[in-house]
C-alpha cells in the first residue's frame, strides 16, 4: 500500500476512535484478546538516554548557577530584536529548561533558529533528540508530537531516533493512534525505519486491535520485505499477536514462520496459541508434553514457561474434543505442578521493558590512555 493509501487507512482509524468496542472498559487481566493492556515503554535506556541527558542538564545548571532567568531574558530580547540565535545558545537553553513554561519559551527559539539555519551542513549537531528527551523528562508528549509534525520545522527532526522516542512517549501514555500519526509523518519525510521503529509501529497497531491497524501492520511488513529492511523478532511477535486477535490464523502463521529464533518464552506462548487456534490439537498435545520438565532437571536448565492466560485459552479451544481436551488438561496440570506456569499474561510478555545493553568494561591493562587527560598512561601507573 502506498503512503497515500496508508494515510487514508489511518484517517479512517482516527475517525472511529470513540467506537464502543475500543472503550469497552475491559481490564488487562480479563482475557488475552482485550483491546486495552499494559501501558509500558518499549525503548531501552540505550535509545532514550535520559540519564545521560539529565546529567548534562546538571552540569549546565551548575555552569550557569543563578543566571537562568537572565539567560532566558537575553534570548527573549534577541528574538524581539530579530538577532541571530547561535547553536550553543539553543543547546544551553534546552538543557536549562525545567518546566513546561520553559519549554514554551524554547519552542519560540527553536522556530527562529530553524528558520535561520534551514540549510545546515551535513553532520551538524542534531537538536531533535535533545528536545524530545526534554519532553520525555517533563511528560510533554503532545508538545513533542506537535512540533515533530509541524511543516515549519521540517528538517529540524532529521533523525529516526527523535521520531522513535516520541512514538515511545505516546505509546507509554496509551496514545496509540497518535503514535501511528508520528509514524506516517516519519514516512512522509522520507526518514528510514529502523528496528525500534518497526517494534513501536507494530506494538501500536497491536494495542489498537482494529481491522485498520491490522492492515497498516501487514502493509508495513510487506514493504519491509520489499526494501530488505530487518524486522526484529519482537516486532514480529506483535504482528503475530495482532493477527491472532483479528482471528486471521493464516497471517499469524505466516508472520510466525518468519521469526528466525523462536526459543524465547514469548514465542513459545504464541506457538501454542497458534496450534490451538489452527485446530492442531495433536501437535499441541505433543508440544506441551515435551515441554514438561521432571524434578530431577538441574535448576540452571532453561525452563519453558507458559502464561496462565494462554493455558486458559488453550483449554477453551479444545473443549469441543472431549478426549483430547482431557489429555491436554493433563499435560497442562503437569506444567502447573512443575512450576512452568507464570502469572504474566501475553500482553505483559509483549510489552516488557527491555534491558539496556551492557557495555564491556575496560580493564587497566586494556586501557592505553588516561580517561582524564587522554594522554598515554605511564609505565609506572600500568605497573601499579
Amino acid at each position: 500500500m502506498a503512503l497515500r493509501e496508508m494515510g487514508v487507512c489511518l484517517r479512517n482509524l482516527l475517525c472511529n476512535v470513540k467506537r464502543k468496542a475500543f472503550h469497552s472498559g475491559l481490564k488487562p487481566s480479563e482475557c488475552w484478546t482485550c483491546r486495552l493492556g499494559a501501558k509500558r515503554y518499549l525503548l531501552s535506556e540505550d535509545v532514550i538516554r535520559l540519564q545521560e541527558f539529565q546529567q548534562r542538564k546538571i552540569a549546565v545548571a551548575h555552569q550557569t548557577y543563578g543566571n537562568k532567568e537572565q539567560y532566558f531574558q537575553k534570548l527573549e530580547q534577541k528574538i524581539q530584536r530579530n538577532d541571530l540565535i547561535l547553536k550553543d545558545e539553543l543547546k544551553m537553553l534546552l538543557h536549562l529548561c525545567q518546566t513546561p513554561d520553559d519549554v514554551e519559551m524554547a519552542k519560540n527559539v527553536i522556530y527562529k533558529y530553524h528558520n535561520e539555519n534551514r540549510n545546515f551542513a551535513f553532520g551538524e549537531f542534531k537538536f531533535g533528540p535533545v528536545f524530545v528527551r526534554l519532553c520525555y523528562e517533563l511528560g510533554l508528549e503532545e508538545t513533542a508530537a506537535e512540533l515533530i509534525k509541524d511543516e515549519a520545522l521540517k528538517g529540524f527532526f532529521s533523525d529516526s531516533t527523535s521520531f522513535n522516542i516520541v512514538m515511545d512517549m505516546l505509546f507509554m501514555k496509551g496514545c496509540y493512534k497518535s503514535a501511528l500519526e508520528v509514524l506516517i509523518e516519519m514516512k512522509r519525510q522520507g526518514l528510514p525505519f529502523n528496528k525500534d521503529t518497526y517494534t513501536l509501529a507494530f506494538a501500536s497497531c497491536y494495542k489498537l486491535n482494529t481491522p485498520e491497524s491490522f492492515r497498516i501492520c501487514t502493509t508495513l511488513l510487506e514493504e519491509s520485505r520489499m526494501k530488505g529492511n530487518v524486522v526484529p523478532r519482537r516486532a514480529y511477535c506483535f504482528a503475530v499477536a495482532l493477527a491472532l486477535k483479528q482471528e486471521d490464523v493464516e497471517k499469524a502463521r505466516s508472520f510466525y514462520s518468519q521469526i528466525m529464533n523462536t526459543e524465547s518464552k514469548l514465542c513459545l506462548n504464541l506457538k501454542v496459541l497458534l496450534l490451538a487456534m489452527t485446530g492442531a490439537v495433536n501437535d499441541l498435545l505433543s508440544f506441551l508434553t515435551s515441554a514438561v520438565l521432571t524434578s530431577d532437571v538441574p535448576k540452571f536448565v532453561r525452563r519453558p514457561e507458559f502464561s496462565q492466560e494462554v493455558i486458559d485459552a488453550i483449554q477453551d479451544r479444545t473443549k469441543s474434543i472431549p478426549v483430547l481436551h482431557s489429555q491436554v488438561k493433563g499435560a497442562l496440570a503437569k506444567l502447573q505442578m512443575s512450576g512452568q506456569v507464570t502469572a504474566l499474561n501475553l500482553d505483559e510478555m509483549l510489552c516488557h521493558v527491555p534491558n539496556a545493553k551492557k557495555k564491556p568494561s575496560v580493564t587497566l591493562d586494556q586501557r592505553q590512555k588516561s580517561r582524564r587527560t587522554f594522554r598515554p598512561l605511564q609505565s609506572v601507573l600500568l605497573s601499579e
